[in-house]
């Protein structure tokens, strides 16, 4: 395994090894888990899981929910692992390494509440890839794009189940689009600012797969206050 770091989260109650040189999550993570609404008995799949953070967010807010984690890259799969076992999560959290596209609902004990995914932002002949692999395919759509995404979800998804990605603000056709073309229907736009004055860099998305025609754009969501720190409410995100 890679050589890794740690950090904490919530007080130190929640603690996360991830690849010191390879891929690293971002605040996109924290973000799409600050806006995941859970009940108790729901299950969750989390896309792309990397180091497992959205799901240690999810597991260690919401006790009694299930979260499967998947990953296609072993390395960081390996990762996921160890950050669910060093947080005792092994009872809500099971980390699969796994290919998105040929994922089979047997595989996860049936079909799921809630799918979330932060998936490769950039296509992949767009920009310089990195050449870290882990950071690579990490970023860009090498191994999945966002139609497989939406497509997986939908085929996981039970009826009325939600699917709820972050993703680049200038993409927001292509969300719309492939979420309506694979049975999910759009219910829900916020978008995010670095700080009040910026543009539009991300934008979270929320659909149900069924769902009646309809949706709605939420207040922003602004990062940074001007004087360079967290908002009250990105900081709350971070608070047990």
């Amino acid at each position: 395994m890679d050589l890794l770091t740690r950090d904490t989260f919530f007080n130190g109650k929640v603690s996360v090894s991830q690849s010191r040189n390879g891929y690293r999550f971002s605040i996109d993570s924290v973000l799409l888990a600050g806006h995941i609404k859970t009940y108790p008995g729901d299950r969750i799949l989390d896309m792309g899981t990397g180091s497992g953070i959205i799901s240690l967010i999810l597991a260690y807010r919401n006790p009694r929910v299930n979260i499967y984690g998947i990953e296609i890259q072993k390395s960081l799969a390996d990762i996921a692992v160890l950050n669910v076992r060093n947080n005792d999560f092994k009872d809500r959290i099971k980390i699969l390494c796994a290919d998105i596209k040929s994922l089979d609902a047997a595989m996860i004990s049936g079909p799921v509440d809630i799918v979330v995914s932060n998936p490769p932002y950039r296509k992949a002949k767009s920009g310089r890839i990195n050449p870290d692999n882990q950071r690579a395919l990490a970023r860009h759509e090498i191994d999945i794009t966002l139609a497989d995404i939406i497509k997986a979800a939908n085929r996981l998804l039970n009826v009325s189940g939600k699917l709820i990605i972050i993703y680049p603000s200038e993409r927001t056709a292509d969300i719309v689009t492939q979420m309506r073309s694979s049975g999910i229907e759009p219910k829900c736009l916020r978008f995010v600012y670095s700080k009040s004055g910026s543009e539009s860099k991300l934008v979270i998305a929320e659909g149900v797969k069924g769902g009646r025609t309809g949706a709605k754009v939420l207040s922003p969501l602004f990062i940074y206050r001007d004087d360079g720190k967290y908002t009250d409410e990105v900081n709350g995100m971070f608070m047990p």
